[in-house]
């Protein structure tokens, strides 16, 4: 089991894990290798997307998914519910959901006396895994209201707060912006998701696998591996991994050479209309916290930093419209500014 007592606070420097750490690194380890093969009876040649969408989780974040219907997406989200022992909900996102449809109302009732007062009745949102499929079908006032959760953990209505479940998480999917009937995310929601996880389509092998898999009389069903306050403990752990002076300088390297303005790399700033923030360079660190951890090592390394770069970075800049019509692309700037950590 994972030890849920609050582990030490989190470190940069040299200083080396001690051996309370190094057992529960290596603990939580052998558990993650045992929910990734069960995933993996389940989701087929996405490999990548798994390992980025539970170092999202490991991290404590939000993760958007974006990629053409049909991919495997929802049911990963789904999958993810029940491995993990989480309260999964989903909300189908379109252009008619409105905000009290996802957090939910105050309805007015009257008890047997006469007395009227108001009762809060909570809406999907309530959950410790939140699927919101297809979230850029929905309108921009709709899509704004999950901000206050994503980023404080809990909702206000009618000048209430109400406090959400521990831990939780929001999965939103989302179509590539050239489809119709999409509306794009606003940058303050985008910068809110930790990591951006690109789905792409399977190879070969793996789509056969799948075709066979989900083609016959039994379908293979995912088992529970984790609950939730282990999945709380190893977010602990994660922010308890020492970070060495070269990955964090690193991290403040890249995600400043980014920016359009007289820090960013002067090959490639004017070509940025906008770039990442402070919130970026702590999704990184974080993110790479989670990898090391996902994969048994007991600190991150650069590796790990080029690595999560893209799904960390890419929708948190924007090109110009004359890099665009150049065929300049994010991922390629930012393929520009990794080379340059060597």
């Amino acid at each position: 089991m994972i030890d849920t007592q609050t582990t030490e606070q989190s470190q940069t420097g040299n200083s080396q894990p001690s051996e309370r750490l190094v057992s529960e690194i290596e603990a939580l380890g052998q558990r993650m290798a045992a929910v990734r093969e069960h995933i993996g009876r389940v989701i087929f040649g996405q490999d990548d997307v798994v390992e980025q969408t539970l170092i999202t989780l490991l991290a404590g974040g939000h993760a958007l998914l974006v990629g053409y219907p049909g991919l495997g997406k929802t049911r990963l989200v789904d999958t993810l519910g029940t491995v993990l022992g989480l309260e999964d909900r989903r909300v189908q996102f379109t252009p008619d959901l409105m905000p009290p449809d996802i957090l939910g109302s105050e309805v007015l009732e009257e008890d047997d006396s006469g007395h009227r007062s108001f009762r809060f009745i909570k809406g999907p949102i309530f959950g410790s895994l939140l699927m919101a499929d297809e979230i850029n079908r929905a309108s921009p006032r709709t899509q704004s209201a999950l901000l206050q959760a994503m980023q404080e953990y809990k909702v206000s209505v009618a000048g209430l707060d109400h406090d959400l479940p521990k831990p939780f998480h929001v999965l939103a999917t989302q179509n590539p912006l050239e489809l119709e009937g999409t509306y794009p995310l606003p940058e303050a929601q985008l910068d809110r998701f930790l990591l951006q996880i690109d789905v792409g389509y399977p190879d070969e092998a793996s789509e056969k696998r799948m075709l066979i898999a989900t083609t016959g009389v039994a379908d293979e069903k995912p088992e529970q591996v984790l609950t939730a306050d282990e999945l709380i403990a190893a977010q602990r752990l994660v922010r308890s991994l020492p970070v060495g002076d070269a990955v964090a300088d690193a991290i403040l390297k890249l995600v400043r050479a980014g920016r359009p303005n007289e820090h960013g790399d002067p090959s490639i700033r004017h070509h940025l209309s906008w770039g990442p923030g402070p919130r970026a360079s702590q999704a990184l660190m974080l993110a790479t916290r989670g990898r090391a951890l996902l994969q048994g090592r007991f600190a991150p390394s650069i590796d790990d930093v080029i690595t999560l770069a893209p799904p960390v970075l890419r929708h948190r800049m924007a090109l110009t419209f004359s890099a665009r019509a150049d065929g300049i692309t994010v991922d390629g700037v930012i393929d520009r500014l990794c080379a340059t950590l060597g």
